[in-house]
């Protein structure tokens, strides 16, 4: 594989073992050009891990061997990544690495990490968070096009509900993201409160492109704003991390005019260094605002009064939460209550 390299990361030494060990078979990418790939984005990435609890998405061999995800801090992390302790659904808490310096995310590739899923909390603050995070998923019969048509629509719903302003990216896949700073002062619960509402008003004005509807059995072709995704323990994969597929593909942070007119093959570990080297970080003013939450969940609470439109199921791991529905998938419940009793 190769002897060990080291790599000069922002004035901290990384040492690199088997940089040779092929990582993306199709393309013949290695484990060096990971880790170079993450040289050479390192001020952006680390802008969007900075000092938020983050579990690595770790293929020790490659796309193409056994693969997990590291919640825990691993073992042998040096002292200079700090952590932040971090409680789940089920009531069982982990302490996970927060990176602080660029070096720390070439560490990570060094075991193997491709995909960085960042917390919207930061460690000094852990739960309240600062991001609203929007996840547009191209259900089957939909593509990225349809996610660009939602986007746009989207933005004009953010704008009009508090002025709220989002920060587009792809998601490495088909699908878009959109973030949204906010204030810290809002719980898990009031964000994905705020998220339901804000999927509600999009589906309201996109029918027949747009559904925040749980079960997929209901969803049809449409794109699904995946409400869950600011639920507690539930992350998105940070811009610029590598995507688990044959391609190498990142998740590209984009400017809104470049919303539908970039495609999503056009970034991965080859091309989003040359992208970097001339644009810089197009998000880098992200952490320069902040916005409030406050009209969207002035809006939820209307949907509630006026609409009878309460919560929405969670997750199947996570515990029976206030006020939700039954998590029972609607044909299966059409079935028992047609049943005849014996």
């Amino acid at each position: 594989m190769g002897d060990a390299v080291e790599l000069d990361v922002a004035g901290r030494t990384v040492r690199l073992s088997s940089p040779d060990k092929v990582f993306f078979p199709e393309r013949g990418y290695t484990k060096l050009d990971v880790a170079r790939y993450y040289q050479a984005v390192a001020p952006g990435i680390l802008r969007a891990l900075r000092d938020r609890p983050t579990t690595l998405e770790r293929y020790p061999d490659g796309i193409t061997g056994e693969w997990f995800f590291q919640k825990r801090a691993p073992k042998g992390m040096p002292a200079w990544i700090p952590t932040a302790h971090i409680t789940f659904p089920s009531g069982r808490s982990a302490d996970e690495m927060c990176p602080t310096e660029e070096a720390a995310v070439v560490w990570a590739a060094q075991y193997g990490t491709l995909t960085f899923h960042p917390w919207p909390v930061r460690r000094d603050d852990v739960d309240h968070p600062d991001e609203l995070r929007i996840d547009l998923d191209p259900q089957p019969g939909t593509d990225y096009d349809d996610a660009v048509r939602a986007a746009h629509e989207l933005r004009g719903v953010l704008e009009e509900f508090g002025g709220l302003r989002g920060w587009p990216k792809t998601s490495g896949g088909r699908g878009l993201h959109v973030f949204v700073p906010i204030e810290p002062r809002w719980t898990f619960t009031q964000v994905r409160r705020a998220a339901i509402a804000l999927g509600r008003e999009l589906e309201r004005r996109m029918p027949e492109q747009v559904t925040i509807k749980w079960w997929k059995e209901e969803r049809g072709a449409r794109i699904f704003v995946d409400y869950n995704q600011t639920a507690r323990d539930r992350t998105i994969a940070s811009a610029y991390s590598v995507r688990p597929r044959p391609d190498a593909p990142v998740s590209a942070p984009l400017t809104w005019d470049e919303v539908g007119v970039a495609r999503p093959q056009d970034f991965d570990i080859a091309t989003m260094p040359a992208r970097y080297a001339e644009l810089g970080d197009v998000h880098a003013d992200m952490d320069d605002h902040t916005f409030s939450l406050e009209a969207l969940l002035e809006l939820a609470a209307q949907d509630e009064r006026d609409h009878g439109l309460g919560d929405l199921p969670y997750p199947p791991e996570y515990p029976k939460m206030p006020g939700e529905p039954k998590r029972v998938q609607p044909s299966r419940a059409r079935r028992a209550k047609a049943a005849p009793e014996s």
